[in-house]
């Protein structure tokens, strides 16, 4: 008997995929390439393809826009004192946090060159509107445009010696910057996802 009831619950389960995968291909006006390992347990499968139509039907929005919503005043960075500014660098950077959206190598800016830069550019790039995941966690760089000020920048604060090597190798061509170390101290200070439920922010004083 439990054999039977397990084999009926494969059976459904694998409706369930299907059709997610369906509503996925529709959703993507038929141009997902279906991808990964065959032998991909049927839970994780399912659990996966049910991420994907969420995220394929969610609508978008902005980061700037999330916060607004969450009650996080963003004032414009010229409005600011350093001090104030500080301050409220560091309540964004937390309350993105509790959005599971983590920033990353910025340790080349200021506070005020960092959320003049969040301020005007990066909260306002266009995302889905997903809710949050303990499991999950987007990451938010200033590098992130990949630009050729960007890779430079990479290359010179950020890269260690291998992977310096590997893109000479690829890239021979590309003009190598000398390392040099940030000139300021903050990545080793910001939140970092733990794949948990996300916790309230400490205030920052």
């Amino acid at each position: 008997m439990g054999t039977r009831d397990s084999d009926e619950d494969d059976v459904e389960r694998e409706k369930r995929i299907a059709e997610l995968k369906r509503q996925a291909q529709e959703l993507a006006g038929g141009e997902m390439v279906e991808g990964g390992a065959e032998d991909t347990p049927p839970e994780v499968a399912e659990g996966f393809w049910k991420h994907v139509v969420d995220y394929e039907k969610a609508p978008w929005t902005t980061n700037f826009k999330q916060l607004e919503e969450a009650g996080i005043e963003l004032p414009a960075p010229d409005t600011l004192s350093d001090e104030q500014l500080t301050k409220k660098l560091w309540e964004v950077i937390r309350a993105l946090a509790l959005l599971r959206v983590f920033l990353e190598q910025t340790d080349h800016l200021s506070d005020r060159e960092l959320y003049t830069e969040l301020w005007q550019d990066m909260l306002r790039e266009e995302v889905k509107a997903m809710p949050p995941d303990p499991d999950g966690a987007w990451h938010l760089s200033p590098l992130g445009g990949c630009s050729e000020e960007d890779i430079q920048l990479d290359m010179k604060y950020y890269a260690d010696e291998e992977w310096r090597r590997k893109w000479q190798e690829e890239y021979p061509d590309f003009v190598m910057p000398e390392h040099e170390d940030p000139p300021y101290d903050r990545d080793r200070l910001l939140p970092h996802p733990d794949y948990g439920p996300p916790s309230e922010p400490d205030s920052v004083n």
